[in-house]
């Protein structure tokens, strides 16, 4: 097992966090619904201080829950790239861990995400709460590794990291859409087919809280905006095409997500409902994504790949306008969801997040703020990072010196600072030994 965990020393095991029974003023046993974007850029929602112009008023349903809840201002994946950033989330633990660390290449069946992981989905089934994802899935294509075999009652999506927003011709088996097992026939617009199953899972009679993961395709490529939209003044203004394009993905998932928020005010629930938005990685600048002001995008270990824009609204526990300034990351969710579902982690589970509701109500400091987190792509040889407070330490060559940055300072990554802090870059050095200590290689190339 791995030495070093996120929210402790080298050394260290992660300690469970507490179960919440009754969370302030808020549902004992909240809804939970994650809405995850693919690819979408740093700067390229409304609700982020540093948003780009031409998307001002492009995500107003996606700014509602920023607004009506928590900010992060430094939330991170624990990958750069697709698959093994949804391995994270779903597990709660570092995926290389279990050699979850590049993406499962397409019509990959001789494995998936490991099997003796146990999801989120497999955890809160466990503590009485009905589960449903809409959308990718991505963690693998044989049966055992389907969603329906890996803690999710409902399933409507496609299995394949991606698909054509339009109709196919001939869809195939990983990307035809699915409910369950069972291939559906081709036919609108998928974004707005995602939109409507997750409304269907909400409006469905139930006794037991739920758990809803809606992970949308947009906007990962093709830049297919829904036939029309483009035309719309809000984006008929933006110049360059390949850019108005991926703010149509945008918008159609921004008003997908308006659908979804009002399914829950219709069913009476939005008060007793968890929602969090984020995305699966950095910004992908390829296809028009911007970063600004981090340095990079998606497959990269500079900020601009691994820090992703994120908001929670939580009624009665998290005040509107809330700011959390301590870096949180992804595996931080398992611990934070188990715990508003008055659960909590096992304890041999091995976690390695933290619980976040102290954070989201306000309260500064505490070991959410003392914390390192890691990162590594492409196994032994490839990248490697750590973040402790202000420092980032990123080994991009490792026939090279390894840099430092200031991120207080310098969020854009433009200055090493390694030759100023040589007692820094030893410290988090031998935290990256300890960390890495605990990985296997990548499972697939």
């Amino acid at each position: 097992m791995l030495a070093a965990c996120a929210g402790t020393n080298p050394g260290d095991r992660a300690t469970p966090a507490p179960a919440i029974k009754s969370p302030a003023r808020g549902a004992a046993r909240p809804n939970i619904v994650v809405l995850f974007a693919d690819d979408a850029g740093y700067s390229d929602f409304g609700f982020q201080p540093n948003a780009m112009e031409d998307m001002r008023g492009l995500t107003p349903h996606i700014d509602s829950i920023a607004d009506e809840g928590a900010v992060f201002r430094a939330f991170y994946m624990s990958a750069c790239v697709c698959s093994p950033s949804r391995a994270g989330l779903m597990t709660g633990r570092y995926q290389q861990r279990f050699g979850h660390e590049k993406n499962i290449p397409p019509g990959y069946m001789k494995g998936g995400m490991a099997l003796e992981e146990a999801t989120i989905a497999d955890r809160l089934r466990g503590a009485g709460y009905e589960t449903g994802l809409v959308g990718k899935w991505h963690l693998g294509y044989p049966d055992p590794y389907h969603p329906n075999e890996r803690g999710f009652d409902w399933f409507m999506g496609c299995l394949q990291g991606s698909r054509p927003y339009l109709e196919m011709e001939e869809p195939t088996p990983h990307r035809v859409l699915l409910r369950d097992r069972t291939p559906t026939p081709e036919g609108g617009y998928v974004t707005d087919r995602f939109g409507d199953a997750a409304v269907e899972f909400i409006q469905e009679e139930r006794e037991a809280p739920f758990f809803l993961f809606v992970s949308f395709t947009a906007p990962h490529g093709p830049l297919q905006p829904r036939p029309g939209d483009v035309d719309l003044p809000e984006l008929a203004s933006i110049e360059k095409k390949r850019r108005r394009n991926y703010a149509g993905l945008v918008k159609a998932m921004d008003d997908n997500v308006g659908k979804i928020l009002t399914a829950l005010e219709r069913a009476g629930i939005a008060e007793e409902t968890v929602v969090l938005f984020t995305n699966d990685n950095g910004g992908q600048t390829q296809t028009a994504a911007v970063n600004k002001p981090l340095r990079g995008r998606k497959g990269q270990l500079y900020e601009g790949g691994i820090r992703v824009p994120a908001a929670l609204r939580w009624p009665g526990v998290v005040a509107p306008g809330t700011v959390v300034e301590a870096p949180a990351i992804s595996l931080d969710l398992t611990p934070t969801f188990l715990a508003a579902a008055g659960s909590a982690p096992e304890p041999g589970d091995e976690l390695d997040g933290l619980d976040l509701t102290a954070a989201l109500r306000g309260e500064a400091g505490g070991p959410l703020a003392q914390r390192s987190l890691y990162w590594r792509r492409s196994g032994s040889e490839g990248p490697i990072a750590a973040r402790r407070g202000r420092w980032k330490l990123l080994w991009n060559d490792r026939a090279e010196d390894p840099e430092l940055f200031d991120l207080a300072n310098d969020v854009a990554e433009s200055r090493d600072v390694a030759g100023d802090h040589p007692e820094v870059v030893a410290q988090l050095m031998a935290e990256l030994e300890g960390y890495e200590a605990g990985l296997i290689e990548p499972l697939w190339r």
